[in-house]
């Protein structure tokens, strides 16, 4: 495995000492504690009222400031501080925010992540075990009565389906300029987004250049909701549409043009390792020399720092549990055997793109 040098470094040795490691492993224990307390400490706006206080605030003032019993705001800080999100001062009784705090309040990717935990995955991850031991997605059932929660993202509920787009328009949203500069350096003219979901990346297209021309391929309920979401806007009349479900294999890519760009974009992992290179081998069919293959994804090894690496094998586990019961998010070493595997080569990867993306650059092998 060829990790990043700072997942290198943190990854192959133990570093911890017997405390620090029994602390960690205390932890987990908790973790499921850890998050709803701090998740309500956000909610109550406590940990607004420390960032704002010059002198920092008593469980008193607290409790005064927010409406809420003296014993909820007690019980809240008193965790929080164990936790290390609030910090007090031992003579004056009075609590100030801790740095952890502060990211939990500042980071968006924090928050982001935090809403869609709650909102999208908390409950389903209690039949982790199952869908692990089955292979499907066992913990939707807590979303609604779907093979997979792709067939169901025109209608989850609230507020699940605003936190899955945000989550999932967040991680795209941070590196669609960078990746245009890098789709667009060669100037095509046709690009095929391959589960261009609402569209969002399309419109970037079509706004970055007056004479390219997208086509959607997505499931058919996505491509309702697409239509929807770009009617009337500028360059949409460049936005064409192919219905299909790709987990079917008799499905093909579409042959009614030549397309110079096919585009994938956090796409190949929502399928297992089987599906992709299906998928890959049937995107093969309709390249030529001229055609090059974008693949962007957070490939987890390939990361800057720990905490990313973290979300994105923590996010792996969301789609065993609830997305589809088979995908993950993939490593550099895995993606490239399975580009390999259905007749196509990597020819280039461009990193750090956005929130830790990687675009693989793909050409036919013929």
């Amino acid at each position: 495995m060829n990790l990043s040098p700072a997942l290198e470094k943190a990854y192959t040795a133990d570093h911890l000492s017997a405390r620090e490691a029994q602390a960690r492993a205390e932890w987990i224990a908790w973790a499921p504690v850890v998050f709803q307390a701090s998740r309500l400490m956000l909610k109550f706006g406590i940990l607004d009222l420390l960032r704002d206080s010059d002198e920092g605030l008593t469980i008193s003032e607290v409790a005064e400031k927010t409406g809420l019993t003296v014993y909820v705001v007690k019980v809240l800080m008193e965790a929080s501080l164990t936790i290390g999100t609030v910090l007090v001062d031992k003579d004056t009784e009075r609590f100030t925010l801790a740095k952890t705090g502060w990211f939990l309040i500042n980071d968006q990717a924090t928050r982001v992540n935090l809403t869609f935990n709650h909102d999208v995955t908390y409950k389903g991850m209690y039949d982790l075990e199952e869908a692990l031991k089955e292979g499907r997605p066992v913990g939707l059932r807590h979303l609604g009565d779907w093979p997979t929660i792709y067939e169901g993202l025109s209608s989850l509920p609230e507020p699940a389906r605003t936190s899955w787009f945000s989550f999932d328009h967040f991680y795209s949203d941070s590196s669609f300029q960078q990746a245009l500069d890098v789709v667009f350096a060669q100037k095509p003219r046709t690009l095929l987004d391959v589960g261009g979901n609402t569209g969002r990346w399309a419109l970037q297209c079509v706004g970055h250049d007056q004479d390219v021309s997208v086509t959607i391929m997505d499931l058919p309920q996505q491509i309702s909701l697409m239509r929807q979401q770009t009617a009337g806007k500028p360059g949409a009349e460049r936005i064409d549409a192919y219905p299909t479900d790709l987990l079917d294999r008799e499905s093909q890519f579409p042959t009614d043009k030549h397309y110079d760009v096919i585009w994938m974009s956090q796409f190949l992992d929502c399928f297992s390792e089987d599906q992709i290179q299906s998928i890959l081998e049937r995107a093969s069919k309709i390249m030529d020399g001229d055609s090059r293959l974008y693949i962007m994804e957070t490939l987890w090894d390939r990361q800057r720092y720990e905490a990313a690496a973290f979300c994105l094998t923590m996010t792996s586990l969301y789609f065993t549990a609830m997305a589809n019961g088979n995908s993950k998010m993939y490593n550099t070493d895995d993606m490239k055997r399975l580009v390999e595997a259905s007749g196509l080569e990597v020819e280039t990867i461009h990193d750090h793109l956005g929130q830790g993306h990687s675009i693989m650059v793909c050409k036919s092998k013929q």
